[in-house]
C-alpha cells in the first residue's frame, strides 16, 4: 500500500460520523456536568494565582488551521530581575501540579470539542512553531482533528522524546478505529490514577511503521496540497 492510499483516502467514513457525534454530544453533557468543578477551579486560581484564570494558546489543528486552545491557569507570571519569566518549573503552583496530574485543567477544552476543533481522542495539537520544524513524514500527524488525549500520551507522553511523540500519533491515525479510541480513553484513566509509564512494544511497533513508510512520504508531500499549504 503507497503512502497516498495509507493519509490521502478517508478510511471507515461511517465509523468518522460516529466519532463526530459522538464528540458533540459528549462533549456538551461534560461542559453541563462540569459547570460547578469549574467555577470551584476558577475561584482556586483566582485566590492562588490571581487573574486570569484561563490561559489561552494558539494551536495546529487539523490540516495546520490555527485554534485558540482554553486550559485553566496552571503558573505564576513570576519574573526574574531582568523581566524574564521564570522556568516552568519555578512557576508551577501547587494547585497548577494537581490540575495537571489530574487533567482538571483541560476540561475546559470541551468548549474546542464542541466547536468541532477538537476531538476526545487524537494527536496533541501542537504550537506552530514546532509545526515548522516538522519533516514530511511528521506533517502527517497534521491530517486529522487533535484530541485532548492520544496515543503518545497514553504509551509515555512526558518519558517520550518529541519525535517518538510525533511517530505514535502517526501510527495511531493509519490505525485509526472506534475501538481503539475507547481503549485509549480508558487508559487515560489509568494513566491518572498511576501515573506515566513507557511503552517500549507501542514505540516498537511505531518505528517498524514509520521505517516502512518514510522513503514514500515524499509522495505524501507532493500530492497533498495541505501540506504544500504547509511548506
Amino acid at each position: 500500500m503507497d503512502a497516498k492510499t495509507l493519509f490521502l483516502i478517508p478510511k471507515k467514513p461511517l465509523s468518522k460520523i460516529i466519532k463526530i457525534i459522538f464528540d458533540k454530544i459528549a462533549a456538551a453533557i461534560a461542559l453541563a456536568f462540569f459547570v460547578p468543578v469549574s467555577v470551584v477551579i476558577a475561584i482556586a486560581i483566582y485566590f492562588k494565582m490571581g487573574s486570569p484564570v484561563v490561559f489561552t494558546q494558539v494551536r495546529a489543528g487539523k490540516n495546520g488551521d490555527l485554534f485558540t486552545i482554553y486550559k485553566f491557569r496552571t503558573m505564576t507570571n513570576a519574573r526574574d530581575s531582568k523581566g524574564y519569566l521564570l522556568p516552568d518549573e519555578d512557576r508551577i503552583t501547587a494547585l497548577g501540579e494537581f490540575l495537571r496530574k489530574s487533567r482538571l485543567d483541560e476540561i475546559l477544552q470541551f468548549w474546542n470539542i464542541l466547536k468541532g476543533e477538537m476531538s476526545f481522542v487524537g494527536p496533541r495539537p501542537t504550537i506552530p512553531e514546532q509545526v515548522e520544524e516538522y519533516d514530511d513524514f511528521q506533517k502527517c500527524r497534521l491530517l486529522d482533528t487533535p484530541g485532548m488525549t492520544g496515543w503518545h500520551q497514553v504509551n509515555g507522553n512526558n518519558e517520550l522524546t518529541w519525535e517518538e511523540r510525533i511517530c505514535l500519533d502517526i501510527w495511531y491515525l493509519k490505525n485509526w478505529s472506534l475501538w481503539l479510541d475507547l481503549f485509549i480513553l480508558i487508559k487515560t484513566f489509568a494513566v491518572i490514577t498511576w501515573g506515566e509509564f513507557r511503552n517500549e512494544k507501542a514505540l516498537m511497533r511505531a518505528r517498524s511503521f514509520e521505517a516502512s513508510i518514510r522513503p514514500k512520504s515524499y509522495d505524501i508531500v507532493r500530492n497533498s496540497t495541505l501540506i504544500k499549504t504547509l511548506k
